[in-house]
């Protein structure tokens, strides 16, 4: 199974902004979610605050800031 990670933070309107467009995704093509709050993690952190959300797939980053609904069901179709 396909898995996409959600890179986000609690409070963050565009994670959750992006969150509603991958479970809208998520309903017609099932993939394994991960959502990584990067407040937990120093390195996520440091690596994620300024770019947040970010969402990868199967360990690529696609997208980060929004998230591009055609582009996501391109990608998990292929």
């Amino acid at each position: 199974m396909r898995e996409v990670v959600l890179y986000g933070r609690p409070g963050c309107h565009l994670c959750d902004d992006a969150r509603a467009i991958v479970e809208r995704v998520r309903a017609e093509l099932p993939f394994a979610l991960v959502e990584l709050d990067i407040e937990q993690d120093d390195a996520l952190h440091t690596e994620y605050l300024e770019r947040i959300p970010v969402l990868a797939l199967d360990g690529e980053e696609l997208f980060e800031f929004f998230v591009d609904e055609e582009e996501l069901r391109r990608r998990l179709a292929a």
